[in-house]
């Protein structure tokens, strides 16, 4: 499958219906989208959907993207989030051109914008506690109380928010909220805070602001602002469309955007709630934001994930109003796919046990022209060297070998991937037991892995010269989480209690192929027989460091070739 047409996404689904339907309608010369981040995290593979969905309409029908950070909670926000999710959308591929705007760029408008509604009537200073607040909302079943202050008049409202903005009251001691329904089955609906008083410096403002519009305030407002046609967001807003409408209609604006809902992207064996992820790395649960067991696009990127792999996998998926939950072997199948095309080939031993090739000549050296991709005829080939000793899986030697075992074990002839056959002929211990050594023959006529008379053998192994090898750590990971769906914990136990224990294995005293040590952080290499494998950034030219991003498939992992 080539790469254009496997990131193709459907010819049609119910978004770009709507889209089609506008265009052709006339409704707008062309679409324009966004995304709109808050900087209080790491974008997760589900904000992946957002992303390319929003980038792939406005880039199919001649718009424009937009990316656009909804700053308004100084509280929980960083620049430090500002940068990373800019950085990891652009590695994305989703390319936003000079389209970077911030929600902070609006406060002064979307203010101005507040003290409209004040003064037409649909909003009120609220000076209940939150906790107040919180007990009148009512509930699905029950209506909510109105604010005492729901009818003060516009005038005081609009002084006391004003005073709010000059800073004279404390945090949590006024709000603005809408004057809607508190009767109203939307609880979104039911006289929501507007603004809140919140004496804590921007990261891009500083100290130039104590009230900050809340989120669904700003959100619909800013999209207004920048003339955003089609507001796609994930279902979980879908209850917050009555409120975005509303305010847009309320206020004066130039433009007036809709929005429209599609369904969530989750993968089994993770969470991708904010609130979740922040306390893994809060509580030391995993090594942060980057850490390869998480959903985050900076964690993928460090396991080895190319961004075309998520970018088909998430486009795969499909475009529907249903949520879903994505089983985590299709996403690995998606990588695999990816990684089989372009990844080079190399070998390296995890859990190494010795080999002695006793009638191979001492001191003598040579090395083998081994393909650097079996699946490219153009990527060339690869210098391996061989000698007398060399390094195998310890696992593909048995002394007492299972029916259909067709690895190394005494007696039996194996092939050593591209270099020769040899023959087990002697197995060491240590004085517990442990075998630590295994002596070999090899037939020097079968150079590059073929007997000359024909004789079929079924097992092939790969190996690293043990005189030429690096040593590397090489991190195995398994699913953050045991149970597939970590967010449907059972009533009284955290989400935490779910956690894999399994989930990292580390192997410290591993060897690799010498052409190795000049890869780079981010390079990714299918290890024959084994999966595919990240140079780590905590890799050095001393000590070399895998993340394994992928295993390979039942099939692959038999395969002798690799490929």
């Amino acid at each position: 499958m080539s790469s254009s047409s496997a990131e193709t996404a459907p010819a049609s689904d119910f978004i770009r219906d709507i889209v089609r339907a506008d265009l052709e309608a006339g409704r707008y010369p062309h679409p324009v989208t966004r995304f709109p981040p808050e900087p209080n995290g790491h974008l997760h593979i589900g904000h992946a959907m957002a992303i390319c969905l929003n980038h792939a309409i406005a880039r199919e029908f001649g718009g424009v993207f937009h990316l656009r950070f909804d700053d308004t909670n100084p509280v929980t926000e960083d620049a430090e989030f500002v940068e990373g999710i800019q950085d990891i959308i652009a590695w994305l591929g989703c390319d936003w051109g000079d389209r970077l705007f911030f929600a902070s760029d609006y406060f002064e408008q979307l203010y101005r914008w507040a003290l409209h509604l004040i003064d037409a009537g649909h909003a009120f200073v609220c000076e209940l506690p939150p906790e107040e607040i919180r007990a009148r909302a009512g509930s699905l079943t029950e209506p909510g109380t109105e604010s005492p202050y729901r009818d003060r008049p516009a005038a005081e409202s609009r002084d006391l928010f004003e005073r709010m903005r000059a800073g004279e009251f404390e945090n949590g001691s006024r709000v603005l909220r809408a004057k809607i329904d508190m009767a109203s089955p939307v609880l979104t609906m039911r006289d929501p805070i507007l603004y809140r008083i919140q004496k804590t410096p921007h990261h891009r403002t500083g100290d130039a602001w104590c009230i900050y519009p809340m989120y669904d305030f700003a959100h619909c407002l800013s999209d207004a602002i920048e003339g955003i046609t089609h507001s796609l967001c994930s279902i979980e807003f879908v209850d917050h469309r009555p409120l975005y409408d509303w305010i847009v209609e309320r206020v004066p604006t130039e433009a007036t955007p809709h929005q429209y809902e599609f369904s969530r992207l989750n993968v089994s064996h993770t969470v991708t709630s904010k609130r979740k992820l922040r306390r893994l790395v809060e509580e030391g649960l995993v090594s942060g934001w980057d850490d390869p067991r998480m959903p985050t696009l900076v964690a993928q990127r460090r396991r080895g994930v190319r961004p075309e792999s998520i970018r088909r996998f998430v486009m795969s998926t499909g475009v529907t109003k249903r949520d879903k939950v994505v089983e985590l072997a299709r996403y690995e199948h998606q990588i695999r796919e990816d990684l089989n095309e372009g990844a080079p080939r190399v070998m390296g031993v995890l859990d190494p046990l010795r080999v002695v090739i006793d009638n191979y000549p001492e001191g003598q050296e040579e090395s083998f022209e081994l393909p650097r991709n079996p699946r490219d005829p153009d990527s060339g080939t690869r210098s391996v060297p061989f000698g007398r000793e060399i390094w195998i899986e310890r696992d593909d030697f048995r002394e007492d070998p299972p029916k259909k075992f067709f690895r190394l074990s005494p007696g039996r002839e194996v092939r050593l991937r591209g270099a020769y056959l040899v023959t087990c002929t002697e197995v060491l211990r240590d004085a517990a037991g442990e075998v630590t050594e295994l002596r070999c023959r090899y037939d020097p006529e079968t150079r590059g892995g073929d007997a000359p008379d024909g004789r079929k053998v079924k097992g092939t192994l790969h190996w690293v010269s043990a005189a030429h090898a690096l040593s590397a750590e090489v991190r195995l990971y398994d699913t953050l989480f045991s149970d597939p769906h970590p967010d449907d914990a059972p009533e009284g136990q955290d989400f935490t209690a779910l956690l894999n224990p399994e989930s990292l294995e580390l192997r410290e005293r591993c060897w690799v192929e010498p052409g190795l040590g000049g890869a780079q952080v981010g390079e990714v290499f299918q290890f024959e027989r084994l999966g595919y494998f990240c140079v780590d950034p905590d890799s050095s030219p001393e000590r070399l460091v895998f993340n394994r991003t992928v295993t390979l498939r039942d099939s692959w992992a038999k395969a002798a070739s690799g490929s």
